[in-house]
């Protein structure tokens, strides 16, 4: 599975963690490649394999020093829920767990077991999804001792992560699984007309209909992006709302104040937690295998042990310290 680039890779003299949004992989994964793809006993292998074969290209071409792989352990906190119930309602099977296709469930839980069984540092928290672990790590990259972060997604809401000061960069995963495009500061205001600091209260006011997020209804990306061009943030842009001697256009306040009492709830739910409590986090690049007689099990029940094999060797050979 070939990476493009769009930018050449960060040099390797350079520190740097890779934070992998684990869904993004497996789900991308799984519909990239066919189902006929199967594992000895006849299940679907695609998502693990396609998850495998991608990170293994994603550490040999950008070479981190750290690896975490980021888990959605609960992809529908109750404290968003809580500010809105229709937080990803849509999304929600019969049974309440979230509605994905029968033989993806079983591989992503094989996947977790050969991520474990490899030693890669695989992190969730039972209370927030996957944005909150990759968020808080992003904040910490400094002083987990790395120069920088590569957040490895398809999820635009984690823009809001990137920050210069820090080296946090996106590597945007555009189509499919093939395409990677990489976002600093400057590209993400090419791309969408505001800085990264900007780019929650620009999502809060656009909407996010996957997430069940109304927005702020007649506020498009374009408007969004003026008011945050002329206001700096949303509590600007309602400050001048509020004021009737601002030069804001008559149409635009009658929109904002009419959204003005779901604005908090919508601005908690897109703010991605960077203070979830992860406990110790070692994500330097296992020099050897956790365990295994593990690891050897699972590949083998799952039919990857050449892509499991590669991945783990190349892990190594990137963790390996320059002599």
């Amino acid at each position: 599975m070939p990476v493009t680039q769009t930018t050449p890779p960060q040099a390797t003299t350079s520190p740097r963690l890779m934070i992998v949004d684990s869904a993004t992989l497996y789900y991308r994964a799984f519909y990239a490649l066919p189902e006929t793809m199967t594992a000895p006993d006849g299940t679907a292998h695609n998502a693990i394999r396609g998850f495998c074969e991608f990170l293994n290209r994603l550490v040999t071409t950008y070479r981190p020093a750290g690896l975490i792989c980021a888990w959605d352990s609960d992809w529908r906190p109750h404290f968003r829920v809580q500010a809105w119930p229709a937080y990803k309602a849509h999304r929600i099977a019969e049974d309440g767990t979230e509605a994905e296709p029968d033989t993806l469930s079983p591989q992503v839980e094989g996947l977790a077991e050969i991520l474990d069984a490899m030693g890669v540092c695989r992190l969730g928290h039972d209370d927030f999804e996957a944005d909150d672990v990759i968020a808080t790590a992003a904040a910490f990259t400094q002083s987990l001792g790395y120069t920088g972060a590569d957040i490895v997604t398809s999820d635009r809401d984690l823009l809001q992560c990137v920050d210069d000061a820090a080296d946090v960069v996106l590597l945007s995963i555009a189509k499919g699984i093939s395409n990677i495009e990489r976002l600093d500061d400057g590209a993400i205001m090419v791309k969408y007309g505001v800085r990264a600091d900007q780019y929650r209260d620009y999502a809060t006011m656009r909407g996010d209909a996957s997430d069940g997020l109304p927005g702020v209804p007649g506020i498009g990306a374009k408007t969004a992006a003026s008011l945050l061009a002329e206001y700096s943030n949303l509590d600007g842009i309602r400050r001048a709302a509020a004021d009737p001697t601002s030069p804001m256009k008559p149409a635009v306040r009658k929109r904002l104040l009419e959204a003005e009492p779901t604005l908090d709830a919508l601005v908690h739910v897109s703010t991605a937690v960077v203070n979830v409590p992860l406990g110790e986090v070692w994500p330097d690049l296992p020099l050897q295998v956790h365990d295994t007689e593990e690891l050897r099990r699972c590949s083998e029940r799952w039919g990857v042990v050449h892509a499991v094999r590669s991945l783990t060797a190349n892990l190594q050979l990137t963790g390996t310290p320059v002599q």
